[in-house]
């Protein structure tokens, strides 16, 4: 089977890089082909044959010039239509499995797609991977970031609330061109062509069935995770935050809460606009960004570990790696952070945004030993799907 996948990086830069990269080598283990469609950049480290891509398009550093001609290109690509025909015409997939592609590679791509089956006769499915809400919100993340509240006005296709709250960086002009790009391939159609949408949580899936185009096609499948050994290790006296120092991850809630308990030790290993928040509270170390071997033993070694966010976060890695390696999450209920977490089993819930509910579920598992223990003897008999697993799941759907 040949699989050509599009996102709008081809680098590492994220979670959806992450996550073509990977699926790509395991397609390629069974023996398929993959190619890969989307920007030109520097540190590009996959591709097609034909060396076919857009322009890179960099919103925060481009010239006068080009920010100029930004507007329309975000909405609709001729040069990707063109530079994807040629990759269709030469590599003829089976599959074109789309992920990022809104705003840099546009869902023109998805018209050249339909047109090169039209003309050529082919049998190729198109599958979509939603690593975030922007199908249904403009600002992809269902959250106004200046007044940091969750929001759903967008949904049902109701794409000005997106102006009328700046929800894009803050700025009126660019959330009218994200309304307008929105609202151009609603009345468009194109989306009604992809065969198959994959969300990575049930939470997920409920806010893409919001369009009554999509909810016929959606499919919730957790994220994968490469295999994790489980090593038993003496655990230590400490509440672990690994992750971003940012609003929307709640972290002001988690810092509130750490000064309400001087009689818990905290461990923040990350980095992020607030960091300087952190600063003058006694009982939290910040150890800064940590990865690798590093980061693996400060989350086997700690008592639980705290998800505290207050966005509609959609599978976090944090939350299954930490389970993996033996340490109960202490998780905000929200988003899909509550179809990885077992409730008093392999971790607990609270309210998020709510300090005292923190506070609560903090000392549980803090003050009770025997809860504590039993929670890691849990994590032990949770899984997640494997990339093999994942596989598995996405074949039948290419199929």
């Amino acid at each position: 089977m040949k699989v050509l996948m599009v996102n709008k990086f081809l680098y590492p830069n994220g979670g959806s890089e992450t996550y073509i990269f990977k699926l790509g080598e395991a397609l390629i283990a069974r023996g398929h082909e993959v190619e890969y469609f989307g920007m030109e950049h520097e540190g590009r480290c996959v591709g097609n044959r034909v060396n076919a891509y857009t322009s890179d398009m960099d919103f925060h550093n481009a010239g006068k010039l080009e920010k100029m001609t930004y507007p329309l290109k975000t909405i609709y690509s001729k040069e990707a239509r063109q530079k994807i025909r040629l990759v269709l015409n030469d590599f003829k997939p089976d599959v074109v499995h789309l992920n990022n592609f809104n705003y840099q590679l546009t869902p023109s791509i998805i018209l050249e797609i339909v047109k090169w089956r039209k003309e050529t006769g082919r049998k190729c499915r198109i599958v979509f991977t939603a690593h975030d809400y922007q199908l249904v919100c403009p600002n992809h993340m269902c959250n106004n970031p200046n007044t940091h509240e969750n929001c759903e006005k967008c949904l049902g296709g109701h794409f000005m609330n997106c102006t009328k709250g700046k929800c894009i960086h803050g700025s009126t002009a660019k959330s009218f061109i994200g309304t307008l790009e929105a609202s151009f391939w609603k009345m468009n159609g194109a989306y009604k062509y992809i065969d198959t949408f994959i969300c990575c949580s049930e939470f997920m899936k409920s806010k893409l069935d919001s369009n009554p185009l999509f909810a016929p096609k959606t499919v919730a499948i957790h994220n994968f995770l490469d295999a994790i050994p489980w090593i038993e290790v003496p655990k230590e006296n400490y509440i672990l935050y690994f992750g971003r120092y940012s609003e929307e991850k709640g972290i002001g809630t988690l810092i509130e809460a750490a000064r309400r308990m001087p009689e818990v030790d905290f461990i923040f290993a990350g980095k992020g606009p607030l960091e300087d928040m952190l600063e003058g509270v006694s009982n939290i170390k910040n150890v800064g960004f940590k990865s690798g071997d590093e980061l693996s033993d400060l989350i086997r070694k700690a008592r639980a570990s705290v998800y505290p966010s207050e966005w509609y976060e959609n599978c976090p890695f944090s939350v299954m790696e930490s389970q993996l390696y033996g340490t109960p999450v202490i998780g905000a209920n929200i988003g899909g952070i509550p179809e990885l977490i077992r409730n008093g089993e392999t971790g607990l819930l609270y309210n998020s945004g709510d300090v005292d509910a923190l506070c609560d579920a903090i000392h549980k598992i803090w003050q009770d030993d025997a809860m504590a223990a039993a929670m890691h003897d849990a994590c032990r008999n949770l899984s997640f799907d494997t990339i093999d697993e994942y596989l598995e799941k996405i074949m039948k759907i290419y199929a």
